[in-house]
């Protein structure tokens, strides 16, 4: 087994990390706290992903994740899923959104929203999500609790390219972290959580970087 510090990635991270002709021009859709999305920021900051974030979604009027975009200086759009009649209007709004803003990279980062394939076909391979298993094991809402009720002794995260099943699409890059006799949810949830900070940036770059060849 895996000492509790060391984690596995891969395929490894880049070195050196890509880079492009012009900066990658992201829209990144979160509901929650943030964290991600201020991870792919100091990526950014730190000169490793050659990217700029032109927008933050959010579609919850509480997110903390709206305050985290007016710290960072980002610019933040709220589209409420409780106004509109389908998935596929709000995608619709979304892709909007995306386009007035000068983006072409969608970056679902704590997305709690089922998408459609409007958006999907929209931003064909430029859809990216991150899941906190190690897909395509326990795919859907509560992975974490998922793999300590399954008793698995490895989980992680993953990041793929989004396609119209739930969790589904070409995986990009994971991190195995194991899972420890005493984790509870929280525990192993934030231990995957820092894992994640490390490997999304990493795999908008990779995701980028395949596309312009």
């Amino acid at each position: 087994m895996l000492d509790p510090q060391s984690v596995l990635i891969s395929p490894a991270l880049p070195d050196p990390w890509p880079r492009f002709e012009h900066p990658l021009k992201l829209g990144v859709l979160a509901s929650g706290r943030g964290s991600n999305l201020e991870a792919i920021a100091a990526s950014i900051q730190r000169g490793e992903l050659h990217a700029q974030i032109q927008v933050v979604i959010y579609n919850n009027p509480q997110a903390a994740v709206a305050e985290r975009a007016d710290r960072l200086g980002l610019p933040k759009v709220l589209l409420n899923h409780r106004h509109y009649p389908s998935r596929e209007s709000l995608d619709q709004d979304i892709i909007q959104t995306i386009q007035a803003h000068g983006a072409d990279w969608v970056i679902m980062a704590g997305w709690m929203r089922r998408v459609t394939q409007v958006l999907i076909e929209a931003f064909p391979g430029q859809v990216l999500n991150i899941h906190p298993s190690l897909l395509p094991s326990f795919p859907g809402i509560h992975a974490v609790e998922q793999a300590l009720a399954a008793g698995v002794k490895l989980s992680g995260c993953t990041v793929h390219q989004v396609e119209l099943q739930v969790d589904s699409g070409p995986i990009l890059i994971q991190a195995v972290v194991p899972v420890l006799p005493e984790d509870t949810p929280d525990t192993l949830q934030a231990r995957i959580q820092a894992q994640e900070h490390r490997i999304y940036p990493a795999a908008i770059a990779l995701a980028a970087s395949h596309s312009s060849t």
